[in-house]
């Protein structure tokens, strides 16, 4: 009857405290408490006893915990340095602080005195927290501390069932409490419970108990954290107290040994891993990384907590390392083992066998000691190098050796500052190599590109306009003499300069070419210059400046010109088309992932035969006609052949433009007044002699019209037709 009584009491009265507790521990804990810090010189010792910890959850997880479990009433509790965050269990901590709260404020003597008031609240208590699964309420002698009267509730694993009592336990009425059991301190009439077995709070009102270090239950198989209060009587006369304590079911949190995270959130208070294991993993980590592996399984084959366990990792070797041996990744049971065995000098396995090594330069990622990079042949490349140098230094001595002779018809009737331009792009040209010798990079790329487009440009553009001007030349029908000076042909060269000197720096400046990695036939890394859009329109444009090079040089296949020089022109342009797309294909077809050697040499083959081959086409001959001393001399076949100084004035200009020489204007239009005359002459002997019905045509003849009979007279012929087209012959020749 009382019982009911009381279970109908209880309901009521555990609503109402617990609605005046939750005011004043809401009220009390307006800060966070703080849960110890540690020092610098207590890293040492902390460290060993995390790993006496890692110990005992190996032994815990494996079952080998007998004789420590024989020897601490059947608990075993980790070292005092591996304190874990409780705020995940306020919750736990406010309902356990309000019944504390309530038993002070019922008084210990009517409470001592009703055992079945005692477990209604156990029971409650027990019944109101998710994760406890045992709770205890003893009154004791507040003297003596023997047990007057004890309550111990147990709940099924999950939570699941109805609470039940613990009839076998050690707390029977007059027996005094073991020492050993890891939840109870006997602290006498005050509450203060500062032991070993506690982590250290904070001493505010809200925090009236005790959480214990956590420990494990070898009668459960439990990983357990409890909550202890010692309720302080209101009436020290009576002598009897209270003590409140709660276990808490930890074994769902994980021991994670990896290292933290730099970026943490207010929610890893709440997370289910342990902080105090973080960052004691064995990994080498200067090679290694470690990696957490979550449990599968919530528990293990021996029935404890699947996340309790130590080792529960793996070390994998970091990006741009490998292994020796055939994994790259290595268990962390292993690897703690082989830490332990190199601790006690037994073996060293773990510097040798669990450290990675690191990959060859270059190489992201790797599975041994293969090189990754493309290796440079610095000795060929030098060669190579040295050999353009010294066509760059060939080419600035021509010059001035072209200059100390401008005055030599050889030069002057090329247009010696034409020449100058010629060589200047071919010295241009000529550097390229120079800017992709080294390891390329941005600085390199962008000097490649300048050098290959304006030193192209430079040159062709000066020979072009050079032939152009003798295929304007060669066209021009009239009497009416055609002379283009190398200053007009200047001004038309200079847009073209000015365009290529635009595009290339708004190139530099807008988007820079960049050294990007590519691989070569066996897949060996090394830097090579970008191509883009940018280089694809330059491009387009270059091969249309070309075709326009290759019309022009078509249209004076036939004209003659002193010294041969518009045809030897015409050859370099083109070469100059040839050789670059004949290197466009090998680049793209045959040798399309060749090493940087290969590029190297073909850039120097593709120099060395449009810019060499140019140049001793066009230079060639002129310096040989100087060493034999012919330099001052009339091409004497090219005057055979009836080349006029007329047409070589305005072909490539023999004088200078700044002087006029009379004698060679009269020449000029001597040579003009000849055939002028001689076309007069023709002319009237042709309408004198056709058609004329005085003159007897003869057979066969000259001015015989086709078409008649031979009896029709117009189609005989003039007897002196042949003598008069004789002397018509030789006036016009000489």
């Amino acid at each position: 009857m009382g019982k009911s009584w009381l279970s109908a009491l209880f309901p009521a009265t555990m609503t109402t405290m617990t609605m005046m507790a939750y005011v004043t521990v809401t009220t009390a804990t307006t800060t966070v408490p703080s849960f110890g810090t540690t020092t610098a010189s207590d890293i040492h010792s902390k460290r060993a006893d995390i790993e006496e910890a890692l110990d005992v959850i190996e032994a815990a997880s494996t079952g080998s915990l007998g004789e420590d479990c024989a020897t601490t009433a059947g608990f075993k509790s980790l070292p005092a340095a591996v304190a874990l965050d409780p705020r995940r269990y306020d919750t736990a901590r406010q309902k356990a602080d309000m019944t504390a709260l309530m038993l002070q404020n019922l008084g210990t003597v009517g409470v001592s005195r009703h055992n079945a008031l005692l477990d209604v609240i156990a029971k409650s208590l027990l019944v109101s927290v998710n994760d406890a699964v045992e709770t205890r309420v003893i009154a004791l002698n507040a003297s003596t501390g023997t047990v007057i009267s004890a309550v111990w509730l147990e709940r099924s694993l999950g939570s699941v069932g109805e609470p039940f009592k613990v009839e076998s336990h050690g707390l029977q009425p007059g027996s005094v409490p073991d020492s050993n059991l890891p939840w109870f301190e006997n602290a006498g009439a005050t509450t203060e419970l500062r032991s070993p077995k506690f982590m250290q709070s904070p001493a505010i009102e809200s925090y009236r108990g005790w959480w214990t270090i956590p420990y494990f239950s070898c009668k459960s198989h439990r990983w357990l954290i409890s909550y202890s209060v010692n309720v302080r009587p209101p009436d020290d006369r009576h002598g009897v107290r209270e003590f409140l304590s709660i276990d808490i079911d930890i074994s769902g949190l994980e021991v994670n040994q990896c290292d933290a995270s730099l970026h943490i959130e207010d929610t890893d208070v709440l997370s289910n891993q342990i902080a105090s294991f973080k960052g004691t993993h064995k990994c080498h980590t200067d090679t290694t990384q470690c990696e957490y592996q979550s449990p599968s399984n919530r528990i293990n084959e021996n029935g404890v907590g699947a996340g309790w366990a130590k080792g529960a990792y793996v070390c994998r070797c970091r990006k741009g390392y490998y292994s020796t041996t055939q994994q790259s990744v290595f268990d962390g049971i292993l690897v703690e083992a082989a830490w332990k065995e190199l601790k006690e000098n037994i073996s060293d396995s773990y510097e040798k066998v669990f450290r990675c090594l690191r990959c060859a330069p270059g190489c992201a990622k790797c599975k041994g000691p293969e090189p990754c990079l493309a290796t440079y042949n610095w000795p060929f490349r030098i060669s190579l190098l040295s050999f353009s140098i010294f066509c760059v230094f060939g080419t600035i001595i021509l010059v001035a050796y072209m200059y100390q002779h401008r005055k030599l018809k050889v030069f002057k009737v090329a247009s010696p500052i034409f020449l100058s331009i010629t060589l200047s792009g071919c010295a241009i040209m000529y550097l390229e190599m120079a800017a992709i010798f080294p390891v390329l990079d941005m600085y390199s790329c962008i000097a490649t590109k300048w050098t290959r487009h304006l030193g192209f440009c430079i040159s062709y553009t000066a020979l072009l306009m050079k032939t152009w001007r003798v295929s304007l030349t060669y066209r021009v029908k009239s009497a009416h003499k055609v002379k283009l000076t190398d200053k007009q042909l200047l001004q038309w060269m200079v847009p073209i300069l000015l365009v290529m000197l635009i595009y290339l720096g708004t190139w530099t400046l807008s988007a820079p070419p960049y050294a990007e990695v590519i691989a070569d036939n066996y897949g060996l890394k090394f830097y090579q210059c970008s191509f883009n859009w940018w280089d694809h329109s330059l491009a387009i444009g270059e091969i249309l400046f070309l075709a326009w090079g290759i019309k022009v040089c078509y249209n004076v296949r036939n004209a003659e010109s002193l010294f041969n020089e518009a045809r030897l022109i015409s050859y370099a342009i083109y070469n100059i088309a040839a050789v670059n797309i004949t290197m466009i294909a090998i680049h793209l077809f045959i040798f399309p992932h060749a090493g940087p050697d290969i590029k190297y040499l073909l850039g120097f083959l593709r120099t060395q035969l449009s810019t060499s081959v140019t140049v001793f086409l066009v230079f060639g001959p002129k310096v040989i006609r100087v060493l034999r001393g012919q330099g001052d001399q009339w091409d004497s076949r090219a005057r055979a052949r009836g080349v006029t100084a007329s047409f070589s004035l305005n072909g490539i200009g023999l004088v200078s433009e700044e002087t006029t020489d009379l004698h060679q204007e009269n020449e000029e239009l001597k040579e003009e007044i000849q055939k002028l005359a001689a076309q007069i002459e023709f002319m009237k002997i042709v309408h004198m002699e056709m058609y004329n019905r005085h003159i007897k045509p003869k057979a066969g003849g000259y001015f015989t019209t086709h078409g008649h009979g031979h009896n029709h007279p117009s189609s005989t012929q003039s007897p002196i037709a042949k003598s008069s087209t004789a002397s018509f012959i030789l006036k016009v020749c000489t």
